[in-house]
């Protein structure tokens, strides 16, 4: 799929400390978004239980071995990974889509949902290895991160950018990305393998990043 601009992540994972602030800023936009355009006099910002659009995920291994001596030497680790929806070139959420109300913006390349031709059948959920789409079953209705295309209109960064105090995340076209950051180190564990989808995301892997090729699921890491 071939789109006029691109917009895309940037995420350092030799400095995410795993703090959650983008995850936060970001449930905090998410409430605004989902709720208090419907329902304005909610107080508070709603649960929206299973509603995530921005994810934190710890990934940690090595092993503890013993010498000879009877001394013991380890090569324990552990790296944040800070994830959302990376608005992929080949988005397999918009394929499995029945009613097209998953598609891909031409304008940014932004993955969006029209949320009045969701039937709620979570197809996109399924296929997506990054777990973006996240249904509000209080609305039977998907959701997912739309880029903060509202901010970016106002010459603004997205959000979990702005929020995030070691400056780990970035926001831009993927030429300008590129120019700045280079292509990265590829996917790193516990990220799929980027051929499923073609995902915009550039990483600077941690030291102890190992290839990716995991599918996310929320419940094991």
């Amino acid at each position: 799929m071939t789109e006029a601009t691109q917009y895309g992540f940037y995420v350092d994972s030799t400095k995410c400390t795993g703090c959650k602030a983008c995850h936060v800023s970001c449930k905090d936009r998410q409430g605004n978004e989902i709720r208090n355009n419907t329902n304005p006099e909610q107080n508070g910002v709603p649960a929206l239980n299973g509603v995530t659009w921005r994810r934190v995920y710890e990934y940690g291994g090595g092993q503890w071995t013993e010498g000879q001596n009877g001394c013991f030497e380890q090569s324990v680790f552990a790296y944040y990974m800070s994830i959302g929806c990376n608005h992929c070139s080949e988005p397999v959420c918009v394929k499995a889509c029945p009613t097209g109300a998953m598609h891909k913006r031409r304008e940014d390349g932004l993955v969006h949902v029209a949320q009045d031709l969701c039937i709620g059948c979570e197809s996109c959920a399924r296929a997506c290895p990054y777990d973006a789409p996240q249904i509000d079953r209080e609305r039977k209705v998907m959701t997912k991160c739309d880029g903060c295309f509202e901010r970016i209109a106002d010459g603004r960064k997205p959000v979990c950018v702005e929020s995030c105090p070691l400056r780990a995340l970035d926001f831009d076209t993927m030429d300008n990305l590129r120019a700045k950051y280079g292509n990265g180190d590829g996917h790193i564990a516990p990220l799929p393998p980027e051929s499923i989808t073609s995902p915009n995301l550039i990483i600077k892997a941690n030291v102890n990043g190992g290839q990716g090729g995991d599918i996310l699921n929320p419940t094991e890491v």
